[in-house]
């Protein structure tokens, strides 16, 4: 009776029903939540029962019967299976038990206030960033370890509430480390639909509508690199390095098929060229694909940072002599470090004139061509082979959202598929094409996608470009406040042309040494020690690294929407309080 009424309230279905009901069973239902009341404890059961008490009514006020308070644990499926186990809601109360709806339901509503609690929390300027810990006080604070007999739901609970205490919060403003996108509500609710739905994308039949979004939202991907029509092909993969590695692979793929059954015994010594200052992920692939990391040979920037034409000609021709063979040709639309913009264009004719394969990593950058007054930044990018592009970082979609898109159609079917029969029948009564899964690295794959596209639905192109302006018009808010102010020197010449602004600061103590070398060495330890201080205090975060002989300095990323003007100014405010004493 009382599933019964839950399914009558819930679905809500023929209304003139529920009343009937309701009086019918209304003595029974008030039984059964006094009888519960000798079982349960804890939050989830206060709550569970004014669900209860809510749907039934009490003598048909509709106000929660107080006395409800315990669980309904006798009758779950594992009772008496341990005689010491705490008279609580452990898993096997929940769907798909029989009577698992309601507090089902409850449960995760009481997930769902732990989340909204924390995302409220996160976006409030007066809370910190990070409740920060060491490792091993982390580890005694709680306990983390797993064991053999079921918690209750009330400790999953707690556990909820302890992750979310101790986890980073990305979407503050004053967060500024790494992939410091914020959280946007609509990417959020994607991604909890995507949970629910919990399907593979590599075929129609088990995701119809996740396959079609992923077909539409790469076309408009394409069109929008500049390639006629959208035609081409491409895939989400678990990240811009994977996005990189499958660029390699194609690239291989294309010059010797043969490798694909033979092996790397059946092709010369191959050679890939990328930017000194490019991705390690470059490396990384040539690792795994067994080509080698010395077989990337690294070209020259210059003092920008932007890798230099010339010098990529002159590498090339050095490999040819020494009879390697030519095949990858990697350009950054905006290098890991300072985010310069390479000179495209001409790149593109050096690797055009040896017949080199052309990838563009724009992952942090491809975004500038969603805005009319930055994406001649990108002039020359639809001349490339294929193009990584990452939304989960500038576009602020949540992790993880990474798409290769490629030029030439057919080719990552032909490089990577195995026919699987058991996935890939020939004999399906629809269109095969849209079986997507063979082209892919991946049997298993993730639905990206969703975030992606109804993000895209929610804001428009137009949505995108005014968070685009705002991010880089913050960065050189930013690169105007602190160019000629005491105190601050800039790592790389001129005005930064993406969101990257990166700097030293130099405090009191080492600002007038004469002394180059020592200058250099103290300079070194400044941005880990306020980095550090930060977060301690957790005000802020900023990331830092050394690149070349350029020791450590401070390398803002600014990607998070809700970031305005006087959180720029706090984290060059908190850099000086933090650091007045070095």
């Amino acid at each position: 009776f009382v599933c019964l009424l839950f399914s009558f309230s819930i679905l809500k279905l023929d209304p003139p029903v529920g009343p009937y009901l309701i009086r019918a069973f209304s003595l029974p239902a008030r039984a059964w939540c006094q009888a519960a009341a000798q079982k349960l404890s804890g939050g989830i059961g206060s709550k569970l029962c004014g669900t209860s008490a809510r749907v039934f009514g009490e003598g048909g006020s509709g106000r929660p019967n107080v006395a409800c308070k315990q669980s309904l644990y006798e009758s779950s499926p594992h009772r008496g299976t341990n005689p010491q186990m705490s008279p609580m809601l452990l898993l096997l109360d929940l769907l798909p038990a029989l009577d698992g709806d309601a507090k089902t339901m409850t449960f995760l509503q009481e997930v769902v206030d732990i989340l909204m609690a924390y995302i409220v929390e996160s976006f409030d300027r007066e809370t910190k960033v990070i409740d920060f810990h060491y490792p091993n006080e982390l580890l005694q604070m709680n306990n983390w370890e797993l064991q053999g007999e079921p918690a209750s739901l009330d400790d999953i609970l707690i556990s909820c509430r302890a992750t979310l205490k101790y986890a980073i919060k990305t979407a503050h403003p004053r967060y500024f480390n790494q992939l410091s996108t914020g959280l946007d509500m609509v990417g959020l609710a994607a991604d909890w639909l995507t949970s629910t739905a919990n399907t593979n994308m590599f075929t129609y039949e088990v995701a119809p509508v996740f396959v079609l979004l992923e077909y539409v939202t790469l076309k408009k991907m394409r069109e929008i690199v500049g390639w006629p029509e959208g035609r081409g092909d491409g895939i989400f993969s678990p990240g811009g390095a994977i996005s990189n590695m499958y660029a390699m692979l194609l690239a291989r793929f294309k010059m010797f098929p043969e490798v694909k059954e033979k092996g790397m015994s059946s092709v010369p010594r191959l050679v890939a060229f990328t930017s000194e200052h490019s991705h390690f992920s470059i490396k990384k692939g040539a690792a795994a694909l067994g080509i080698g990391t010395e077989s990337v040979i690294c070209i020259k920037v210059d003092q920008s940072g932007k890798m230099i034409p010339a010098d990529l000609e002159r590498r090339i021709l050095e490999a040819k002599q020494k009879g390697f063979f030519l095949f990858f040709g990697s350009r950054t639309g905006g290098n890991t470090g300072e985010g310069a913009l390479e000179p495209l264009f001409a790149i593109t004719e050096v690797c055009k004139k040896y017949s080199v394969w052309m990838p563009v990593d724009v992952s942090e950058t491809l975004f500038l061509l969603m805005s009319r007054r930055h994406k001649w930044k990108l002039d020359g990018v639809d001349r490339a082979n294929s193009v990584t592009w990452n939304p989960h970082k500038m576009m602020s979609v949540p992790l993880q959202c990474s798409a290769l898109l490629v030029r030439e159609e057919g080719l990552m079917q032909n490089c990577n598929q195995m026919h699987a029969c058991y996935l890939f029948q020939q004999d399906k009564h629809y269109d095969l094409s849209y079986d997507t899964g063979d082209k892919a690295l991946q049997c298993g794959r993730h639905v990206d996608i969703f975030k992606l596209w109804l993000m895209w639905r929610a804001k428009g192109t137009i949505g995108f470009e005014a968070q685009i302006d705002k991010c880089l018009e913050l960065s050189e808010y930013l690169y105007n406040k602190i160019k000629d102010r005491e105190g601050y020197e800039m790592v790389f010449d001129g005005k930064p042309q993406h969101t990257n602004v990166c700097f030293w600061y130099l405090p009191p103590g080492i600002r007038y040494m004469q002394d180059k070398e020592e200058r250099k060495k103290h300079l070194s330890k400044v941005a880990p020690v306020i980095k550090a201080r930060m977060m301690e205090y957790g005000t802020t975060m900023v990331s830092y690294q050394p690149q070349g002989d350029k020791v450590n300095f401070f390398r803002m990323v600014i990607s998070n929407p809700a970031a305005t003007f006087e959180d720029i100014d706090f984290l060059i405010e908190e850099i000086e309080r933090l650091g007045q004493d070095l």
